[in-house]
């Protein structure tokens, strides 16, 4: 069952947002709006995302990473198999 949101947006956001849709192939601004929400749920919370890069950056310092050219060496280096 779909339920109906309504949401106030200024006229110049309206406008800029509705064309936007159109420039990335959605029928309607709806539609866009919805792929946006969809995509949202998929990002890391900014604290997170920090987490993660300070975590990297202490593995990088102790000497804790690879020095490969490609995602292939990483695999290999790792032990996966494609």
């Amino acid at each position: 069952m779909r339920e109906i949101l309504t949401i106030s947006l200024p006229r110049g956001l309206k406008e800029t947002s509705a064309q936007k849709a159109k420039r990335e192939g959605f029928k309607s601004l709806s539609g866009y709006v919805k792929h946006l929400l969809a995509e949202d749920s998929d990002l890391l919370p900014e604290k997170e995302l920090l987490a993660d890069v300070r975590a990297a950056r202490r593995e990088y310092r102790t000497g804790k990473c690879v020095d490969a050219n490609s995602v292939s060496l990483m695999d290999i280096y790792y032990g996966k198999k494609n």
